[in-house]
């Protein structure tokens, strides 16, 4: 079979918004927030994302203080325009999770900012926390 000398690689689809959520440790346990629908707050906002990005849960994220902690980083795109990760902590109401949804669906971080209320579950981290994020 003769190859093609003019045939070009596929291009790498661009990376996707990621929302990381906690969820191993203290974040998504009933013990430290009963009451809240852990399992239910996780498929809700993968339903909310859809197919604008991935949602992933991990073990911990080592902010414990915060709890529950969700990141927002931002695709390809974002990422060129200046967008960087974005933690937000006490995410613990529906509402929450539905505007984390509409944002990765408007583009997430970089691209347009936060919607609602999240802006105030907003918080810094340090940079052995950071350059500890999975993935």
């Amino acid at each position: 079979m003769a190859r093609r000398a003019d045939r070009q690689p596929a291009a790498a689809p661009a990376a996707p918004v990621t929302v990381t959520v906690c969820r191993g440790c203290c974040c998504g346990t009933t013990a430290k927030h009963p009451g809240v629908d852990h399992a239910g707050q996780l498929a809700r906002l993968r339903a909310g994302v859809g197919t604008a990005g991935q949602v992933r849960a991990v073990d911990c994220l080592d902010a414990c203080g915060h709890s529950n902690v969700v990141v927002v980083s931002p695709s390809a795109e974002g990422r060129r325009a200046g967008g960087r990760p974005v933690w937000l902590g006490w995410v613990l109401a529906e509402d929450m999770i539905d505007e984390i949804g509409e944002w990765v669906r408007a583009g997430g971080p970089g691209i347009v900012p936060a919607p609602g209320v999240l802006d105030l579950q907003e918080f810094q981290v340090s940079r052995r926390v950071r350059d500890g994020l999975p993935g």
